[in-house]
């Protein structure tokens, strides 16, 4: 499992010096990656800001449709939608002890 914090996704997202050999093999490699949710707003944040609101909701979209669809399916409260969309869009496993998450595919859960 990968987590790349929000200067590296900067980094790969604008093809900086260090994306291809440094950040590329975490980001590229989604099924050992999680993407914490605070990253996933100060990318959008930081994208917007130096390229336009329409490059940064191109690429956050996905993730915020997934965890809508997610929270009326589900039912999930939507921070724990906004979580779940992210792991399943890394193809990640998400490793919990939130009962919200309790038998849902790809989840691991560890009872409290």
């Amino acid at each position: 499992m990968n987590s790349v914090d929000s200067s590296g996704w900067l980094e790969y997202f604008t093809g900086g010096k260090n994306a291809p050999f440094f950040f590329a093999p975490a980001i590229e490699d989604t099924e050992n990656l999680l993407v914490p949710v605070i990253c996933t707003f100060e990318v959008y944040k930081k994208i917007s800001q130096e390229q336009g609101q329409g490059a940064a909701e191109i690429r956050i979209a996905q993730i915020a449709l997934s965890a809508a669809i997610i929270s009326a399916e589900i039912k999930l409260p939507m921070a724990d939608s906004i979580i779940l969309a992210t792991a399943r869009d890394f193809q990640a496993s998400l490793w919990t002890q939130d009962e919200h998450f309790k038998d849902i595919p790809g989840v691991q859960y560890a009872k409290k």
